[in-house]
Protein backbone atom coordinates (compact mmCIF):
# COMPACT_ATOMS: atom_id res chain seq x y z
CA UNK A 1 0.00 0.00 0.00
CA UNK A 2 2.64 2.31 -1.28
CA UNK A 3 1.70 6.40 -0.28
CA UNK A 4 1.27 8.73 -2.69
CA UNK A 5 3.91 11.18 -3.89
CA UNK A 6 1.64 14.36 -3.43
CA UNK A 7 0.88 12.72 0.11
CA UNK A 8 4.58 12.89 1.01
CA UNK A 9 5.15 16.19 -0.41
CA UNK A 10 1.69 18.07 1.48
CA UNK A 11 3.17 16.47 5.19
CA UNK A 12 6.62 17.59 4.31
CA UNK A 13 4.90 21.15 3.73
CA UNK A 14 2.66 20.76 6.41
CA UNK A 15 5.74 19.84 9.03
CA UNK A 16 7.80 22.03 7.29
CA UNK A 17 5.24 25.07 7.99
CA UNK A 18 4.55 24.28 11.56
CA UNK A 19 8.41 24.09 12.48
CA UNK A 20 8.98 27.74 10.70
CA UNK A 21 6.27 29.02 12.50
CA UNK A 22 7.84 28.37 16.18
CA UNK A 23 10.88 29.63 17.75
CA UNK A 24 14.26 27.74 17.39
CA UNK A 25 15.00 25.07 19.82
CA UNK A 26 18.21 24.62 21.62
CA UNK A 27 18.03 20.70 21.70
CA UNK A 28 20.55 19.41 19.23
CA UNK A 29 18.70 16.52 17.71
CA UNK A 30 19.53 13.37 16.60
CA UNK A 31 20.65 13.85 12.24
CA UNK A 32 17.64 14.09 10.24
CA UNK A 33 14.94 14.63 13.03
CA UNK A 34 12.77 17.41 12.72
CA UNK A 35 13.18 19.89 15.67
CA UNK A 36 11.83 20.08 19.04
CA UNK A 37 9.78 23.33 19.01
CA UNK A 38 9.33 23.32 23.01
CA UNK A 39 11.98 22.02 24.92
CA UNK A 40 10.06 22.49 28.17
CA UNK A 41 7.20 20.30 26.53
CA UNK A 42 8.72 17.97 24.02
CA UNK A 43 4.53 16.96 23.24
CA UNK A 44 3.24 20.62 22.10
CA UNK A 45 2.55 19.45 19.07
CA UNK A 46 0.35 16.69 19.84
CA UNK A 47 -1.80 19.12 21.89
CA UNK A 48 -6.18 19.17 21.38
CA UNK A 49 -6.85 21.27 18.06
CA UNK A 50 -3.08 20.57 16.53
CA UNK A 51 -3.78 17.61 13.84
CA UNK A 52 -2.52 18.49 10.98
CA UNK A 53 -4.89 18.99 7.77
CA UNK A 54 -4.61 16.00 5.78
CA UNK A 55 -4.29 13.89 9.09
CA UNK A 56 -8.19 15.96 9.88
CA UNK A 57 -9.70 14.48 7.23
CA UNK A 58 -9.14 10.64 7.75
CA UNK A 59 -12.67 9.33 9.91
CA UNK A 60 -12.23 9.21 13.30
CA UNK A 61 -11.64 5.52 14.41
CA UNK A 62 -10.99 3.62 17.24
CA UNK A 63 -8.50 0.53 15.15
CA UNK A 64 -8.68 -2.84 18.00
CA UNK A 65 -6.74 -5.20 17.69
CA UNK A 66 -8.38 -8.62 19.12
CA UNK A 67 -5.38 -10.88 20.12
CA UNK A 68 -7.27 -14.03 20.15
CA UNK A 69 -9.80 -14.21 17.28
CA UNK A 70 -7.23 -12.69 14.76
CA UNK A 71 -9.32 -9.73 13.52
CA UNK A 72 -9.47 -5.96 14.07
CA UNK A 73 -12.60 -4.58 15.32
CA UNK A 74 -13.56 -0.84 14.41
CA UNK A 75 -15.15 1.85 16.54
CA UNK A 76 -17.15 5.09 15.64
CA UNK A 77 -16.50 7.13 18.68
CA UNK A 78 -19.65 9.34 17.73
CA UNK A 79 -21.87 6.17 18.21
CA UNK A 80 -19.50 4.49 20.56
CA UNK A 81 -20.26 1.22 18.59
CA UNK A 82 -18.34 -1.14 16.42
CA UNK A 83 -18.72 -0.12 12.73
CA UNK A 84 -16.56 -2.33 10.86
CA UNK A 85 -14.40 -5.95 11.48
CA UNK A 86 -12.00 -7.36 9.83
CA UNK A 87 -9.54 -10.58 9.34
CA UNK A 88 -5.60 -10.02 9.48
CA UNK A 89 -2.88 -12.00 11.12
CA UNK A 90 -2.34 -14.68 13.66
CA UNK A 91 -2.12 -13.05 16.50
CA UNK A 92 -2.42 -9.16 16.07
CA UNK A 93 -0.81 -6.88 19.03
CA UNK A 94 -0.83 -3.62 18.78
CA UNK A 95 -1.89 -0.74 15.92
CA UNK A 96 0.69 1.39 15.14
CA UNK A 97 0.64 4.90 13.11
CA UNK A 98 3.46 5.42 10.35
CA UNK A 99 5.95 7.91 10.49
CA UNK A 100 3.90 9.80 8.03
CA UNK A 101 0.57 9.17 9.57
CA UNK A 102 -0.85 7.94 6.49
CA UNK A 103 -0.50 4.28 7.08
CA UNK A 104 -1.82 2.35 10.27
CA UNK A 105 0.22 -1.12 10.56
CA UNK A 106 -1.00 -3.92 12.70
CA UNK A 107 1.47 -6.09 14.18
CA UNK A 108 0.48 -9.64 13.89
CA UNK A 109 3.35 -11.67 15.90
CA UNK A 110 2.11 -15.11 15.34
CA UNK A 111 3.70 -15.57 19.07
CA UNK A 112 7.32 -15.65 18.31
CA UNK A 113 7.04 -17.70 14.89
CA UNK A 114 8.74 -16.55 11.82
CA UNK A 115 5.53 -16.72 9.74
CA UNK A 116 4.52 -13.34 11.61
CA UNK A 117 3.32 -10.48 9.42
CA UNK A 118 2.17 -6.55 9.00
CA UNK A 119 -1.16 -5.44 7.75
CA UNK A 120 -1.80 -2.31 6.77
CA UNK A 121 -4.83 -0.37 7.08
CA UNK A 122 -5.49 3.05 4.86
CA UNK A 123 -6.75 5.77 7.57
CA UNK A 124 -9.02 7.39 5.12
CA UNK A 125 -10.97 4.78 4.20
CA UNK A 126 -10.32 2.42 7.08
CA UNK A 127 -9.91 -0.57 5.07
CA UNK A 128 -7.05 -3.28 5.48
CA UNK A 129 -4.33 -3.86 2.46
CA UNK A 130 -2.11 -6.74 2.03
CA UNK A 131 0.16 -7.82 5.00
CA UNK A 132 3.64 -8.16 4.36
CA UNK A 133 5.83 -11.00 5.65
CA UNK A 134 8.05 -10.57 8.76
CA UNK A 135 9.69 -12.14 11.95
CA UNK A 136 7.64 -11.44 14.93
CA UNK A 137 6.45 -8.40 14.70
CA UNK A 138 5.16 -7.80 18.72
CA UNK A 139 5.27 -4.34 18.51
CA UNK A 140 7.02 -1.43 16.00
CA UNK A 141 8.66 1.90 16.42
CA UNK A 142 10.38 4.30 14.06
CA UNK A 143 13.50 6.06 14.22
CA UNK A 144 13.18 10.05 14.69
CA UNK A 145 14.25 10.79 11.40
CA UNK A 146 11.84 8.20 10.05
CA UNK A 147 14.17 7.27 7.89
CA UNK A 148 13.40 3.24 9.33
CA UNK A 149 10.64 0.88 11.12
CA UNK A 150 12.28 -0.64 13.70
CA UNK A 151 9.97 -3.96 14.17
CA UNK A 152 10.80 -5.06 17.45
CA UNK A 153 11.00 -8.98 17.58
CA UNK A 154 10.43 -10.03 20.69
CA UNK A 155 10.81 -13.80 20.65
CA UNK A 156 14.46 -13.06 19.01
CA UNK A 157 15.55 -10.42 21.84
CA UNK A 158 16.52 -8.31 18.38
CA UNK A 159 15.10 -5.01 16.65
CA UNK A 160 14.61 -5.26 13.32
CA UNK A 161 15.41 -2.13 10.84
CA UNK A 162 12.87 -1.90 7.88
CA UNK A 163 11.98 0.05 4.89
CA UNK A 164 9.04 2.10 6.52
CA UNK A 165 7.17 1.81 3.52
CA UNK A 166 8.16 -1.78 1.78
CA UNK A 167 9.24 -3.79 5.18
CA UNK A 168 12.01 -4.55 3.21
CA UNK A 169 14.66 -5.72 6.22
CA UNK A 170 17.96 -3.31 6.03
CA UNK A 171 19.71 -4.50 9.40
CA UNK A 172 19.14 -6.03 12.83
CA UNK A 173 20.24 -5.06 15.93
CA UNK A 174 20.68 -7.89 18.99
CA UNK A 175 19.81 -7.01 22.58
CA UNK A 176 21.62 -9.67 24.58
CA UNK A 177 19.76 -10.70 28.29
CA UNK A 178 16.35 -8.70 27.09
CA UNK A 179 14.09 -11.30 27.61
CA UNK A 180 10.55 -9.99 26.35
CA UNK A 181 11.82 -6.63 24.79
CA UNK A 182 8.71 -4.72 23.94
CA UNK A 183 7.53 -1.49 24.65
CA UNK A 184 9.89 1.96 24.20
CA UNK A 185 10.49 5.86 24.32
CA UNK A 186 12.84 7.75 22.90
CA UNK A 187 14.94 10.35 24.31
CA UNK A 188 13.87 14.11 23.85
CA UNK A 189 17.00 14.77 20.72
CA UNK A 190 15.90 11.07 19.32
CA UNK A 191 19.64 9.84 19.65
CA UNK A 192 18.78 7.01 21.64
CA UNK A 193 15.67 4.69 23.45
CA UNK A 194 14.71 3.35 26.18
CA UNK A 195 13.49 -0.86 25.78
CA UNK A 196 11.57 -2.65 28.20
CA UNK A 197 13.02 -6.19 28.82
CA UNK A 198 9.54 -7.67 30.47
CA UNK A 199 10.78 -11.30 31.15
CA UNK A 200 14.44 -10.16 32.38
CA UNK A 201 13.43 -7.18 34.74
CA UNK A 202 15.60 -4.70 32.91
CA UNK A 203 15.36 -2.06 30.64
CA UNK A 204 17.72 -2.27 27.78
CA UNK A 205 19.15 1.97 26.72
CA UNK A 206 19.87 1.41 22.93
CA UNK A 207 21.70 4.01 20.37
CA UNK A 208 19.10 4.62 17.42
CA UNK A 209 21.90 6.45 15.54
CA UNK A 210 24.81 3.85 15.59
CA UNK A 211 22.75 0.77 16.38
CA UNK A 212 24.24 -0.29 19.52
CA UNK A 213 23.11 -1.35 22.71
CA UNK A 214 24.32 1.65 25.27
CA UNK A 215 23.75 -0.27 28.34
CA UNK A 216 21.32 -1.93 30.73
CA UNK A 217 19.42 -1.63 34.31
CA UNK A 218 17.71 -4.03 36.54
CA UNK A 219 14.73 -2.73 38.22
CA UNK A 220 14.46 -3.34 41.78
CA UNK A 221 11.05 -4.84 43.37
CA UNK A 222 10.79 -7.81 40.87
CA UNK A 223 10.00 -5.97 38.19
CA UNK A 224 8.08 -6.71 34.88
CA UNK A 225 8.78 -3.37 32.82
CA UNK A 226 5.58 -2.64 30.39
CA UNK A 227 5.17 0.36 28.53
CA UNK A 228 7.47 3.54 28.81
CA UNK A 229 7.06 7.34 28.56
CA UNK A 230 9.16 10.28 28.78
CA UNK A 231 8.40 12.82 30.90
CA UNK A 232 7.72 16.43 29.02
CA UNK A 233 11.02 18.02 29.54
CA UNK A 234 12.86 15.06 28.76
CA UNK A 235 14.18 14.97 32.37
CA UNK A 236 13.33 11.02 33.22
CA UNK A 237 11.36 8.35 31.29
CA UNK A 238 8.16 6.91 33.08
CA UNK A 239 8.32 2.72 33.29
CA UNK A 240 5.17 0.82 34.16
CA UNK A 241 5.57 -1.92 35.82
CA UNK A 242 3.38 -5.03 36.01
CA UNK A 243 5.06 -6.97 38.82
CA UNK A 244 6.23 -4.27 40.70
CA UNK A 245 2.42 -2.24 40.93
CA UNK A 246 3.36 1.02 39.72
CA UNK A 247 5.94 3.23 38.07
CA UNK A 248 9.75 3.29 37.76
CA UNK A 249 10.92 7.20 37.09
CA UNK A 250 14.11 6.52 35.51
CA UNK A 251 17.22 8.44 34.72
CA UNK A 252 18.05 7.92 30.75
CA UNK A 253 21.47 9.53 30.92
CA UNK A 254 22.60 7.97 33.73
CA UNK A 255 20.25 5.00 33.37
CA UNK A 256 19.23 4.47 37.05
CA UNK A 257 16.27 4.63 39.19
CA UNK A 258 15.53 7.75 40.39
CA UNK A 259 11.81 7.28 42.17
CA UNK A 260 8.52 4.94 42.40
CA UNK A 261 5.41 5.85 42.02
CA UNK A 262 2.61 3.08 43.42
CA UNK A 263 0.05 2.97 41.41
CA UNK A 264 -2.08 0.10 41.12
CA UNK A 265 -2.05 -3.90 40.41
CA UNK A 266 -0.77 -4.89 37.16
CA UNK A 267 0.61 -0.61 35.69
CA UNK A 268 1.08 -1.66 32.05
CA UNK A 269 0.17 1.25 29.91
CA UNK A 270 0.80 5.27 29.84
CA UNK A 271 -0.57 7.55 27.79
CA UNK A 272 0.38 11.81 28.51
CA UNK A 273 -2.87 13.80 28.81
CA UNK A 274 -3.24 16.48 25.54
CA UNK A 275 -1.67 19.35 27.51
CA UNK A 276 0.92 16.96 28.62
CA UNK A 277 0.64 17.84 32.48
CA UNK A 278 -1.24 14.80 33.68
CA UNK A 279 0.20 10.92 32.80
CA UNK A 280 -2.38 8.21 32.29
CA UNK A 281 -1.80 4.97 33.99
CA UNK A 282 -3.53 1.85 33.29
CA UNK A 283 -3.52 -0.75 35.89
CA UNK A 284 -4.29 -3.84 34.03
CA UNK A 285 -5.48 -5.56 37.73
CA UNK A 286 -6.41 -9.06 37.94
CA UNK A 287 -7.32 -12.08 35.31
CA UNK A 288 -3.58 -13.09 34.05
CA UNK A 289 -1.19 -14.80 35.87
CA UNK A 290 1.48 -11.72 35.51
CA UNK A 291 -1.58 -9.82 37.50
CA UNK A 292 -1.62 -10.60 40.98
CA UNK A 293 -4.64 -12.47 42.24
CA UNK A 294 -7.82 -10.26 43.51
CA UNK A 295 -6.48 -6.79 42.23
CA UNK A 296 -9.17 -4.83 40.46
CA UNK A 297 -8.33 -2.84 37.29
CA UNK A 298 -8.36 0.96 37.50
CA UNK A 299 -6.54 3.75 35.98
CA UNK A 300 -3.92 5.99 37.86
CA UNK A 301 -3.34 10.05 37.08
CA UNK A 302 -0.23 10.80 37.88
CA UNK A 303 0.59 15.04 37.77
CA UNK A 304 3.93 15.29 35.64
CA UNK A 305 5.33 18.43 38.03
CA UNK A 306 4.98 16.59 41.00
CA UNK A 307 5.14 12.85 40.22
CA UNK A 308 2.35 11.56 42.29
CA UNK A 309 -0.67 9.92 41.72
CA UNK A 310 -3.24 13.06 42.31
CA UNK A 311 -6.57 10.35 41.31
CA UNK A 312 -7.45 6.96 40.47
CA UNK A 313 -10.53 5.88 38.76
CA UNK A 314 -11.47 2.26 38.80
CA UNK A 315 -12.99 0.20 36.13
CA UNK A 316 -16.81 -0.75 37.54
CA UNK A 317 -16.91 -4.97 37.33
CA UNK A 318 -12.77 -4.60 38.11
CA UNK A 319 -11.77 -4.49 34.42
CA UNK A 320 -8.46 -5.45 32.70
CA UNK A 321 -7.46 -1.89 31.06
CA UNK A 322 -4.23 -2.45 28.72
CA UNK A 323 -3.40 -0.36 25.91
CA UNK A 324 -5.15 2.53 24.10
CA UNK A 325 -4.54 6.19 23.59
CA UNK A 326 -6.21 9.63 24.47
CA UNK A 327 -8.65 11.08 21.64
CA UNK A 328 -7.57 14.15 19.92
CA UNK A 329 -9.39 16.67 21.91
CA UNK A 330 -8.52 14.75 25.08
CA UNK A 331 -11.50 13.91 26.41
CA UNK A 332 -11.26 10.38 26.28
CA UNK A 333 -9.47 7.88 27.55
CA UNK A 334 -9.69 4.53 25.23
CA UNK A 335 -7.86 1.41 26.07
CA UNK A 336 -8.59 -2.15 25.63
CA UNK A 337 -10.50 -4.77 28.52
CA UNK A 338 -7.63 -7.17 27.73
CA UNK A 339 -9.28 -9.97 29.49
CA UNK A 340 -12.82 -8.89 29.45
CA UNK A 341 -13.06 -8.55 25.88
CA UNK A 342 -14.23 -4.60 25.89
CA UNK A 343 -12.77 -1.42 25.32
CA UNK A 344 -13.25 1.30 27.57
CA UNK A 345 -13.99 4.90 26.82
CA UNK A 346 -12.88 6.64 29.72
CA UNK A 347 -13.95 10.04 30.54
CA UNK A 348 -10.82 12.08 31.36
CA UNK A 349 -12.66 15.02 33.10
CA UNK A 350 -14.68 12.70 35.67
CA UNK A 351 -13.61 9.19 35.24
CA UNK A 352 -16.53 7.61 33.90
CA UNK A 353 -16.67 4.23 32.17
CA UNK A 354 -18.40 3.71 28.84
CA UNK A 355 -18.18 -0.10 27.70
CA UNK A 356 -17.98 -1.35 24.48
CA UNK A 357 -17.45 -5.10 23.38
CA UNK A 358 -15.30 -6.07 20.52
CA UNK A 359 -13.63 -9.31 19.66
CA UNK A 360 -11.78 -11.46 21.62
CA UNK A 361 -8.86 -10.76 23.79
CA UNK A 362 -8.55 -7.03 22.91
CA UNK A 363 -5.11 -5.42 22.99
CA UNK A 364 -3.26 -2.52 21.78
CA UNK A 365 -5.29 -0.10 20.37
CA UNK A 366 -5.06 2.66 17.85
CA UNK A 367 -7.16 6.25 18.23
CA UNK A 368 -7.01 7.72 14.97
CA UNK A 369 -6.87 10.88 13.80
CA UNK A 370 -4.37 12.34 16.56
CA UNK A 371 -2.77 15.45 16.98
CA UNK A 372 1.48 15.55 15.77
CA UNK A 373 3.78 16.10 13.19
CA UNK A 374 5.08 12.38 13.13
CA UNK A 375 4.54 9.08 14.87
CA UNK A 376 7.69 7.29 16.77
CA UNK A 377 5.02 4.16 17.14
CA UNK A 378 3.77 1.80 19.37
CA UNK A 379 -0.42 3.01 19.95
CA UNK A 380 0.56 6.48 18.50
CA UNK A 381 3.60 7.90 20.27
CA UNK A 382 3.65 10.97 18.50
CA UNK A 383 5.32 14.29 18.85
Amino acid sequence: MGMPVSVVLLCAVLVAGAVAAQPASSVETAPGMPPVLDPANLYSETAAGKVLPEVAADPPRIYVPNRRSNDVSVIDPATMRVVDRFEVGVHPQHVVPSWDLRTLWVTNNAEGRTDGTLTPINPRTGKPGASVAVDDPYNMYFTPDGRYAVVVAEAFMRLDFRDPRTMALEGSLTVPECKGINHADFSIDGRYAIFTCEFAGRLAKVDMVERKVLGALRLSRGGMPQDVRISPDGAVFYVADMRAGGVFVVDGERLAEVGFIPTGVGAHGLYPSRDAKKLYVANRGSGHVYAAPGGKGSVSVIDFATRKVETTWPIPGGGSPDMGNVSADGKTLWLSGRFDDMVYAIDTATGSVTKIRVGTEPHGLAVWPQPGRYSLGHTGNLR
